[in-house]
C-alpha cells in the first residue's frame, strides 16, 4: 500500500512532488486503489478541505474527483445487491450508482459527525432503485402510477388475508384512502409492467397445430382511416375558398359532375371551370402540405 503525505506521493520508492493545485491535500495518483480503511480516513481530510475551496478551481475539482474515486467501492458494494435483478449489465448499475455517490458527496456535511459511508449508501441504493423503476417497465407510465402498482399489490395481499378472497375496487380504494378511479387507473397501468409476445396463443390449451397467436387475431391497418384524416384536415381549408370555388369542388367531387356539366350549370365555359378548379385545388394542396 502506498504511503501518502501532504505535498508528496510515494509510489514504488519514487518521490513525486504534488501538483500546485492540491492546496495542501495529499496527492493520490490512483485513488481507486486506496484501501477502504484508508479511504475513510482520507475522505474526512478531503471533506474538511473541500468546504473551504472555491468551486470551479483546480483544487476543488481534484478534491471532489478524488473523493469520488476513493469511495467507488461503496457503489460496487451497493450494486452487488442488484446483480441478478432485471437485465441491466453490472457496469450500467455501477454507473447509475455513481450518480448517487456524487449526489452524496455534494450534500455531505462533515460537521454532523456521521460516517460518510452511512450517509452515501442510501443515496446510491436509491439512485439504482429509481433507475430500475424507470427502465424496467415494458410500457412507460407516470411514476405515481408505478408507485401505485406497489401500493395496490400490498393492499391486495393484506385484504386477501383479511377477507379470504380478492378485494373489490371499492375495498382497495377504501384501504388506500384514494378514489376508485385512481385504483382503476393503477390497475390498468400495472399491465404495462410486462409485455406479452404477439406470437403467444391466447388459449394455452389449444392444440399446437390449430393454435392461433395474438397476431392472428389482430386486424390490418384500414386504408380508409387515412381518407378520414385527410377529410378532417381538408374541412377548414375548404372554408377559406370563396362560395363559387366551394360549389365547383362540391359539384366535381361530391356530385361527380364533369367540367362541361358544371359549366352548363353555372353558365360559364368549360375552360373557365378548368382554371377555377385548378386554382382551388392548388390552394388546397398547399394548405394540406403546410398542415402536414
Amino acid at each position: 500500500m502506498h504511503r501518502h503525505h501532504a505535498g508528496t506521493s510515494v509510489r514504488h520508492g519514487t518521490e513525486t512532488p504534488a501538483p500546485e493545485h492540491s492546496s495542501g491535500l495529499p496527492w493520490i495518483a490512483d485513488a481507486k486503489r486506496v484501501a477502504p480503511r484508508d479511504a475513510r480516513a482520507l475522505s474526512k481530510l478531503f471533506f474538511d478541505r473541500i468546504q473551504v475551496l472555491d468551486e470551479g478551481t483546480r483544487a476543488y475539482q481534484y478534491a471532489r474527483n478524488t473523493l469520488i474515486e476513493m469511495n467507488i467501492s461503496l457503489v460496487q458494494f451497493a450494486a452487488s445487491r442488484f446483480r441478478n435483478r432485471g437485465t441491466g449489465a453490472m457496469e450500467d448499475i455501477v454507473q447509475v450508482g455513481t450518480i448517487g455517490l456524487i449526489k452524496a458527496i455534494d450534500r455531505f456535511d462533515l460537521s454532523r459527525g456521521v460516517e460518510f459511508s452511512s450517509f452515501a449508501v442510501p443515496y446510491i441504493i436509491g439512485e439504482i432503485k429509481r433507475s430500475f423503476r424507470d427502465t424496467s417497465w415494458a410500457v412507460h407510465v407516470p411514476r405515481r402510477m408505478q408507485e401505485m402498482r406497489v401500493d395496490l399489490a400490498k393492499a391486495k395481499e393484506n385484504l386477501c388475508l383479511t377477507l379470504g378472497r380478492d378485494p373489490t375496487v371499492g375495498e382497495l380504494a377504501g384501504h388506500l384512502g384514494v378514489a376508485e378511479d385512481v385504483v382503476r387507473e393503477g390497475i390498468i397501468a400495472a399491465n404495462g409492467y410486462t409485455a406479452g409476445s404477439l406470437d403467444v396463443c391466447p388459449s394455452a390449451g389449444e392444440e399446437v397445430r390449430n393454435a392461433r397467436t395474438h397476431a392472428d387475431h389482430m386486424g390490418e391497418p384500414d386504408p380508409r382511416i387515412e381518407v378520414i384524416d385527410n377529410l378532417l384536415a381538408l374541412a377548414p381549408l375548404l372554408g377559406e375558398l370563396d362560395l363559387r370555388e366551394r360549389r365547383i369542388i362540391d359539384m366535381r367531387f361530391g356530385q361527380d359532375m364533369t367540367q362541361a356539366q358544371i359549366g352548363d350549370a353555372l353558365g360559364i365555359s368549360q375552360m373557365h371551370i378548368s382554371r377555377l378548379l385548378a386554382r382551388a385545388l392548388s390552394r388546397l394542396r398547399r394548405g394540406m402540405l403546410t398542415e402536414s
